[in-house]
């Protein structure tokens, strides 16, 4: 008897709890709308309601005092969802991203800019980099490497001619399944669709348990997830948000040859992102073809203890065998120490283009 009293108690508590989540929660909104109010009294044009450096300070500070049960990487996740829906009552963002609709692009989008988002699936790539551009999306995602098989060279390429500007970053673990309609006979699949990264994530895998499929690659996982839900015989390599959208079962689960298998991904956008104090900056610099150029590049970044996280080679377009050098970096191109490393490599580099400076990644 005592144990019901002590759970009834519990659950009361749980309500009196709610109701009081529930009215900060409004109470929040209610804030937001305030801002928005303001933004646009004081806005000469289009007022900018998402700040990607006040959101990334906002989730820091959630993960940073957070003392459990749950994680802070958890609770972090739940302010994201908040946010995003106080933000669709400011004014509700368009997303573009590579899709269709099932794509892991997609998924770091909506992890990244919550479920309150429109989020506009596109064709290609270069197709995200030109709805952001014009101005009919917000931000796009695009991925931009990934921790199997390096970087996404067409992403890369992008950037060389684009306006846009990367305005944020995020990383989502990358699990792979085995799709297929449900009631399936598993003994007569004949082949498996995918993306080539994601055949090439699985290859070790498919030659142990699935060598005589023949593997066909398609332009996105969802796509190869549309196909074989009316084509018999038939599988698809895809991830869970793929597996819900068009109703088929995993066959087998997680079949990616690297459990951290991971995938980065780049926001990208029309504005230049203020530092939020924990930053990064990517660069493309073009060198004059002599000896020592590459330590020329290199060498203020060590004088001036600037840490490189990733420096990549694209051929240029200005002619054969010449280069440019893709970097990323700590720290934001407004630092006093980055803004005379900047300086420095301009003097000896034929161009120098900043990509964007932006929140390290939260979540």
């Amino acid at each position: 008897m005592s144990e019901d009293i002590s759970l009834t108690e519990v659950r009361d508590r749980i309500d009196a709890l709610d109701q009081q989540i529930q009215e900060l929660i409004n109470q929040r909104a209610a804030c937001a709308q305030k801002v928005a109010e303001i933004k646009m009294r004081n806005s000469e044009g289009d007022a900018v309601f998402y700040r990607p450096e006040r959101e990334a300070q906002v989730l820091r500070t959630v993960k940073g005092r957070n003392k459990g049960p749950l994680g802070g990487e958890e609770m972090a996740r739940l302010f994201r969802e908040i946010m995003s829906a106080c933000l669709a009552l400011e004014k509700p963002m368009h997303i573009a991203f590579l899709g269709p609709e099932g794509t892991f692009t997609q998924a770091a989008a909506l992890k990244h800019f919550g479920h309150s988002v429109v989020s506009v699936p596109m064709g290609a790539i270069d197709e995200v980099f030109r709805e952001v551009e014009s101005g009919a999306a917000h931000y796009g995602v695009v991925p931009v490497e990934n921790s199997t098989e390096g970087m996404i060279n067409h992403t890369l390429d992008m950037f060389m001619n684009s306006q846009a500007k990367i305005c944020g970053e995020v990383q989502l673990r990358i699990h792979h399944h085995l799709l297929a309609p449900e009631g399936v006979d598993a003994e007569k699949i004949e082949k498996v669709y995918s993306h080539q990264q994601s055949l090439a994530q699985c290859r070790k895998w498919l030659d142990s348990h699935w060598r005589k499929l023949e593997r066909v690659a398609v332009s996105s996982n969802a796509e190869a997830a549309r196909r074989v839900k009316s084509e018999p015989n038939s599988a698809a390599i895809a991830g869970d948000m793929a597996a819900e959208l068009y109703g088929l079962t995993k066959i087998a689960k997680n079949i990616e040859d690297r459990p951290d298998n991971t995938t980065r991904f780049l926001i990208i956008g029309r504005d230049t992102v203020p530092p939020s104090g924990i930053d990064k900056t990517s660069i493309l610099v073009s060198m004059r073809n002599k000896p020592g150029a590459l330590y020329q590049l290199l060498e203020p970044f060590h004088r001036h203890n600037i840490s490189l996280t990733r420096i990549e080679t694209r051929p240029s377009s200005r002619g054969t065998w010449a280069y440019v050098f893709y970097i990323d970096f700590e720290g934001h191109a407004t630092d006093p120490g980055i803004k005379l490393v900047l300086d420095e490599i301009t003097q000896e580099a034929m161009e120098l283009k900043i990509l964007g400076s932006y929140p390290v990644g939260v979540l």
